[in-house]
């Protein structure tokens, strides 16, 4: 290998550690936003909460046993009401409620973070870039 061979080869892996430092440095100021800060808060609230627990559990088990009905063709219209009506009396619940928001306003900043970051890239930087086979 020549010298000016090495010397590509360093710039590239220099290249590749800015690229990654600059990773990091994005990582660490996605942390810092209010939008994370506040979901990380609500979430906290979330786990907390031990009736709002109880209330996730009985919705998932709910969700669950539907799922399982729906696979064998034994779901109804009114299971299908009764597991809508438990995830409306779920998302009601203040805490809950929050919650949902905070996650809803995080993913729109996400959102736009990554259309910043696809833009120059030509690709849906956190879409596609690490799939190989989507339509």
């Amino acid at each position: 290998m020549s010298i000016d061979a090495d010397a590509d080869a360093d710039a590239d892996f220099e290249g590749t550690n800015d690229v990654d430092e600059l990773a990091a440095q994005l990582g660490e100021a996605i942390a810092d936003l209010p939008e994370y800060q506040r979901f990380e808060s609500v979430k906290a609230e979330v786990e907390a909460d031990e009736n709002l627990q109880e209330q996730i559990n009985q919705f998932q088990q709910k969700q669950q046993e539907f799922m399982l009905a729906r696979q064998s063709g034994d779901a109804t219209q009114q299971d299908v009401r009764d597991l809508q009506d438990a995830q409306r009396d779920l998302h009601s619940h203040p805490v809950m409620a929050d919650y949902l928001e905070a996650q809803e306003e995080l993913t729109d900043r996400l959102e736009t973070l990554n259309e910043a970051i696809s833009a120059p890239l030509d690709v849906d930087f956190g879409g596609e870039a690490g799939g190989c086979c989507q339509d």
